[in-house]
């Protein structure tokens, strides 16, 4: 088993959080009536991409009755549906949706992971469970040093709980640390960081993040690692 392989069973297993391991248990005993024929992952969600990725996208934490159920980063909602189709449309993943841990979805050259590893009540981990979980992120990061060129940050919360993880894995953070805002590129040793607006609904469905916003990210974000782009 390699090393991110091994992190990802121990992300999966970590029960570290008592409020959130009970409610991402509790979503997945109770489930939502449109899923009711589903059984849920109910666990902590690990990364998912390749172990000699070049990008790396931080997201927040899973949703209720997406990752928490499905098992796989953005997978199975609405967040995940605009996600994953940019990514198609720019040349870095292989299909434009992601319904279920075993869509055949892959992902070229990029890894997506969160700060916070399950499931939060109304979408809001505490600053206690965000710091508890930090160290996944840390060590997912030392993983990927050796291959990860670029980073995009979705959202001010991710923006906030990544520096720390960055700085712990082993990068300088200009002092005093980068503002987050969409478009912000933060160029750090052998790293160039992006801050972008997060794929939430509330974003989507009010043109704060357009499509075409997220595409400029992600491919501004690729040309920085090295990764070919299309459209």
């Amino acid at each position: 088993m390699s090393a991110l392989a091994d992190l990802d069973r121990r992300v999966a297993d970590c029960r570290a959080c008592p409020r959130l391991v009970e409610w991402r248990e509790e979503v997945a005993r109770t489930k939502r009536a449109a899923f009711a024929d589903w059984t849920y992952w109910g666990r902590a969600v690990p990364g998912f991409g390749p172990a000699d990725a070049k990008l790396l996208i931080i997201g927040l934490a899973p949703a209720a009755h997406g990752a928490n159920r499905t098992g796989r980063m953005f997978t199975g909602d609405r967040s995940g549906d605009v996600l994953y189709r940019a990514l198609y449309d720019v040349g870095l993943a292989s299909r434009p949706t992601a319904v279920s841990a075993d869509d055949g979805l892959t992902l070229r050259g990029v890894r997506i992971t969160s700060p916070v590893h399950c499931a939060p009540p109304e979408n809001k981990p505490t600053p206690a469970e965000r710091d508890t979980c930090r160290p996944w992120l840390v060590e997912e990061l030392r993983l990927l040093r050796p291959t990860v060129r670029a980073a995009v940050v979705l959202g001010a919360f991710g923006w906030q709980a990544a520096l720390p993880a960055f700085a712990a894995a082993g990068w300088d953070i200009p002092r005093p640390r980068p503002p987050f805002g969409h478009g912000t590129r933060v160029r750090l040793a052998g790293l160039d960081l992006f801050g972008c607006f997060h794929v939430s609904q509330r974003n989507t469905f009010t043109g704060k993040l357009t499509p075409e916003m997220l595409r400029d990210v992600l491919r501004e974000a690729a040309g920085a690692a090295g990764l070919p782009t299309e459209g």
